[in-house]
């Protein structure tokens, strides 16, 4: 089991730092690059027109994983790894519509938020749908601070994985801010459950495999996306990224894990939904510099001091190791 772990590590490592020195050149020849928001930052003008769409790198780097690592245990009848990159790619298609869109209209918007949420919405459906169909989902909800497994009723079940969903696809893509953040932030995510596999043992291999290959993929992709960046996941990348985390905490029966090993996914997010719905309700008041969190922290915060991108990347990223360990101990026992 080690050995395919491993092999899934290095060979998505060594695919992206290998693709990317001819990709990203072809980005910048086609001009595909990304347009920064007028109302961010002023300091991040300087990443206008940083080439974007970077996301395929990893992206391909998993389907690479998963078809090669994980083809022994698909001749097996084992196809796990494949149910959540299929999940994944969906949802990586709708960013690279958005991507699309912006890059043809040479500016930030693409999607309409509207058409997003719907087109996630149908996703997330579309997914729970077709795993209760095959007997990967079931009614009932795993409390990891407790042990226990409750049982829920089937419509709650299915609203309640729908709002885990689409809430994680877009937490991860709101924390996609700053150079190097959602990579870094997503990579102990991934790696816990690397290490919940090798705890629970060769059942689930392939979703381990999974894993282990986006830890690789996204550790190539910090080659290029470290401050100062070189390119850009772009939805195409992020969303991505949010639809894996939501298919492996449902792949794991765990769901509610997310809640403790995405804390600052969370925060990311409820920093944006704090920060709109005071605006609105105080006619125009603010309860952060800026949103989402990070820009926030960018722009000084609430002390004054302004924190560099790489200081927030070390921030997010330990204190998302922290949460990593936090969330093994808690589940490594559960079998």
């Amino acid at each position: 089991m080690t050995i395919q772990m491993l092999s899934a590590f290095l060979l998505a490592f060594l695919f992206v730092t290998a693709f990317g020195k001819s990709y990203i050149p072809w980005l910048e020849k086609e001009k595909a690059r990304q347009q920064i928001k007028e109302n961010g930052p002023a300091w991040h003008a300087a990443k206008n027109g940083t080439p974007t769409m970077g996301g395929v790198m990893f992206i391909l780097a998993e389907i690479l994983v998963c078809l090669t690592v994980g083809f022994p245990g698909m001749l097996q009848g084992h196809f796990e790894h494949i149910f959540a990159l299929l999940f994944s790619l969906v949802f990586g298609a709708i960013g690279l519509l958005d991507d699309w869109k912006k890059i043809k209209r040479m500016q930030n918007t693409g999607l309409s938020t509207r058409a997003k949420f719907l087109l996630q919405l149908a996703a997330a459906l579309l997914f729970i749908f077709t795993m209760k169909q095959l007997g990967f989902l079931h009614n009932h909800l795993y409390l990891p601070w407790s042990g226990k497994v409750i049982p829920v009723p089937a419509w709650l079940f299915d609203i309640f994985a729908v709002f885990v969903t689409v809430g994680t696809v877009n937490a991860v893509n709101i924390s996609d801010g700053v150079d190097g953040l959602a990579a870094g932030t997503s990579i102990p995510t991934f790696l816990f459950f690397v290490l919940i596999t090798f705890a629970w043992g060769r059942e689930y291999l392939q979703l381990g495999i999974f894993a282990s290959g986006m830890v690789g993929g996204l550790m190539g992709f910090l080659v290029y996306n470290f401050n100062p960046a070189k390119v850009f996941m772009g939805d195409t990348g992020s969303l991505f990224l949010g639809g894996a985390i939501a298919a492996m905490a449902f792949a794991y029966d765990m769901p509610l894990i997310l809640i403790l090993l995405c804390v600052m996914f969370i925060i990311e997010t409820l920093s944006d939904i704090i920060q709109v719905s005071y605006f609105k309700l105080s006619h125009g008041k603010r309860v952060f510099r800026m949103a989402p969190f990070h820009h926030h922290l960018e722009m000084g915060g609430w002390t004054g001091r302004k924190w560099k991108e790489k200081e927030l990347f070390i921030l997010f990223t330990g204190i998302s190791l922290l949460c990593m360990v936090l969330s093994f101990l808690v589940v490594f026992d559960r079998f």
